[in-house]
């Protein structure tokens, strides 16, 4: 178990910093067609890359804009100069990414990128477009595994899968199955009959649209691990015990678990109530982790700290046992500097999307007023892993796509840590 859960946390953290990256790479654009994507896999002849990528230099002769015929060809050098010592691609080939990147202001800079996928890249691509083809690379950011989620009672039903630590909703539907009362006029064999057909009628609706969904789930004989069906006893025991569900999909069916709401609000308490069969995803690791950290903010001496300042005092006393950081932080730790005088100063500041440390005014030194300029920029994730590295502190990067994760980032602001001990910090 040991072993699984750490699997998961440096999985989490190869999976935050890949989606940087591709965050980074989407914000470059160029002018007109002058940026060139190129995918190798593992088992693409670097000859017949560096053939194609000559030939593609002597097309550029035919294009009209000497600007973007400059560009171009600039990128083909740089990259047919990176490949010159390259025997074979790595074990999951390589992705590069080159071209002049605008800066803004009519102003652009060049930039050559070599990119180790964490899994190998199944075709051979060569693009030039204004931006970076992505898709083969986003596309690894998928879930490798889900689990169908499924909950219902006699009056209403709501399906959607768990996907790592992030519940997807998908769709419900209602049934008219009467009451327990029966109208007038009606013998109560009659009416109870009717019922039946009706509540069987209903379950076949529900098991239909349900394995229709999962059914469609890419790759569902390798990706999908399991069905999981909550609601009140007995209905899920009777909608279980027949064949209303794809004889593929009740295969997978791995357990049933008592639900009060069996409407959208109804698949995260199946989730929560389906903990022991879960064991080991990673949206319960993160939730049992997260209960930790509210279970120590509540006592009167618990060991829990949350906030930038707090959290790096704490961190650079060697305090922290768990440092929890959110998916959703976007913000850069820099270091900024009097290029007259030698004055420095550390800021923390937000990156929103498109925003580019390049375009923030620093102000003028305090000391001699010269304009203070940037000596250095990390993404505080990094920065804040590396101290606590140091320290031999469990770093947890949680995700916002459930309640404890979401407070995270949105009651406190994203960093919290457990203490090994009190500090006051």
């Amino acid at each position: 178990m040991a072993e699984t859960e750490q699997t998961g946390k440096d999985e989490a953290r190869r999976r935050y910093e890949f989606r940087k990256m591709l965050e980074r790479l989407q914000e470059k654009e160029g002018s007109g067609t002058e940026l060139i994507s190129l995918y190798i896999p593992p088992d693409k002849q670097i000859y017949d890359v560096t053939a194609q990528l000559r030939d593609e230099f002597g097309q550029c002769a035919n294009i009209k804009s000497k600007q973007t015929k400059t560009n171009v060809q600039s990128a083909l050098s740089s990259i047919l100069a990176r490949l010159k010592n390259v025997k074979s691609p790595p074990p999951h080939g390589m992705a590069v990414f080159s071209g002049a990147v605008n800066t803004g202001g009519d102003k652009s800079t060049f930039e050559t990128i070599i990119v180790d996928p964490p899994e190998p890249l199944g075709t051979y691509l060569y693009r030039c477009s204004s931006s970076f083809e992505l898709e083969p690379l986003r596309q690894m950011l998928e879930e490798k595994f889900v689990y169908g989620l499924l909950v219902l009672d006699r009056r209403e039903s709501y399906w959607g899968f768990l996907r790592g630590n992030r519940i997807e909703p998908i769709s419900g539907t209602t049934s008219t199955v009467p009451g327990k009362q029966r109208k007038g006029g009606q013998s109560a064999a009659r009416f109870e009959r009717l019922r039946l057909i009706a509540i069987n009628e209903y379950y076949k609706k529900v098991g239909e649209r349900a394995s229709e969904t999962f059914l469609a789930e890419k790759d569902f004989f390798e990706r999908f691990k399991g069905v999981l069906i909550g609601g009140p006893t007995p209905t899920k025991e009777e909608f279980a015990a027949g064949d209303y569900l794809h004889h593929e999909v009740k295969k997978k069916m791995l357990g049933l678990f008592d639900v009060a709401y069996t409407n959208e609000s109804g698949l995260a308490e199946l989730v929560d109530a389906a903990g022991e069969a879960l064991k080991g995803v990673d949206l319960m690791r993160e939730k049992a982790i997260m209960s930790k950290f509210f279970k120590e903010l509540t006592k009167d001496n618990g060991v829990a700290a949350y906030g930038e300042e707090s959290i790096r005092k704490n961190l650079e006393a060697g305090a922290v046992d768990i440092l929890l950081l959110s998916t959703k932080l976007r913000e850069s730790r820099l270091e900024i500097r009097c290029g007259a005088c030698g004055y420095t100063e550390e800021r923390t500041i937000r990156m929103e999307p498109g925003k580019k440390v390049s375009d923030i005014d620093f102000g003028n030194c305090p000391k001699c007023t010269s304009p203070l300029i940037l000596d250095a920029e990390t993404d505080i994730i990094e920065e804040l892993t590396n101290l606590a590295d140091q320290s031999s502190t469990t770093v947890e990067i949680i995700s916002d796509d459930f309640e404890e994760g979401a407070m995270l980032v949105n009651a406190f602001g994203g960093i919290a840590a457990i203490l090994r001990y009190r500090t006051g910090l």
